[in-house]
């Protein structure tokens, strides 16, 4: 019985009648945070996973197809035919994106004038992720995720003797 004003209540029905939305809510708040701990969890072990690949697939690609690219032997298509089977072998286009660069390494910085080797060529092999959904809408505002993570791999090849890794 009710007896002035106060939490006291006439029956236990009408004390669980009080709290019984209080589930309801806590689902309401904690979903959105569990729903992003899931889908950062998702890409980071996503990433992780390409990460491994690219390493050992790029170091692969640089030597098999970077020394002696198929067709006309310059830095291009070098990079070109690298990029090819990086792409190939990784087998995400929609989340990632594979960047090859080729550049001719000098010893004129070593104070050397004349070239022992002088096609030596570092390749660059970059992969540059991008979370999934990188954008989405809710409630008719859009949202995109501002940044891509990027990982990183070089090798020095002597493109004029192929087998020399440096």
């Amino acid at each position: 019985m009710a007896t002035g004003f106060g939490c006291w209540y006439d029956t236990k029905a009408e004390k669980l009648n009080s709290v019984r939305g209080q589930a309801s809510v806590e689902l309401a708040v904690l979903m959105p945070v569990v729903l992003v701990v899931t889908l950062v969890s998702y890409n980071l072990a996503r990433f992780v996973a390409l990460c491994a690949t690219f390493d050992r697939v790029s170091l692969d690609a640089v030597v098999s197809q970077g020394v002696a690219p198929a067709g006309t032997q310059t830095k291009l298509v070098a990079a070109e035919s690298v990029r090819d089977c990086i792409e190939s072998a990784l087998d995400a286009p929609q989340t990632c994106s594979v960047e090859v660069a080729a550049e001719s390494v000098r010893d004129s910085a070593r104070g050397r004038r004349l070239s022992v080797s002088p096609l030596l060529t570092r390749f660059r092999c970059s992969l540059v992720f991008r979370p999934w959904p990188s954008s989405f809408s809710i409630a008719g505002v859009s949202c995109q995720a501002p940044f891509a993570l990027r990982h990183e791999r070089s090798l020095v090849v002597d493109r004029y003797r192929p087998g020399v890794v440096i």
